[in-house]
């Protein structure tokens, strides 16, 4: 991912009204390896139950604010996004306002994702041999392709 500014961050998003923007909590910038994401994704260190992803659609970060669903799930759920099926950590629930109109009618799309956004992270490890011949390099970066068509693909449906 190309390295954002806290500007360029906060400008992007498209289903927030400017009052939510502008109280988003930023995470470190200066901590974040940008060459090992494929989107940006954090929780609000204040608001539990609020996240926020930006990616790249057509070539321009387009940011989005989620938030957790309330209900627990009966059985583990996988992501959505990196579809990682030995996943360390929680996946939860985050629905999301469309933008525009539509979000301010009350228009909303959900999604399950790893609950701190450890997508990228997860599909960089090489996967487990499935079979004599399997080439884990090359599964490896097909998972970080889905995982790109996945991210982007959810952000374009909150645009409309």
């Amino acid at each position: 991912m190309q390295p954002l500014t806290e500007q360029e961050i906060r400008a992007s998003f498209v289903n927030t009204s400017l009052k939510e923007r502008n109280s988003i909590t930023m995470p470190d910038l200066g901590a974040i390896s940008w060459d090992a994401l494929d989107f940006l994704g954090w929780r609000d260190r204040k608001i539990d139950n609020v996240g926020y992803a930006v990616a790249h659609v057509d070539g321009a970060p387009v940011g989005v604010m989620m938030r957790t669903g309330n209900g627990r799930t009966r059985t583990r759920p996988q992501c959505s996004w990196c579809e990682d099926v030995h996943l360390p950590n929680e996946v939860v629930f985050f629905s999301a306002k469309r933008a525009g109109a539509a979000g301010r009618k009350g228009d909303t799309i959900g999604t399950l994702v790893c609950a701190e956004f450890e997508c990228s992270a997860n599909v960089r490890k090489l996967p487990p041999l499935a079979y004599v011949g399997f080439d884990a390099e090359a599964a490896r970066l097909e998972r970080i392709e889905a995982l790109l068509e996945n991210v982007t693909r959810f952000v374009a449906a909150v645009l409309g």
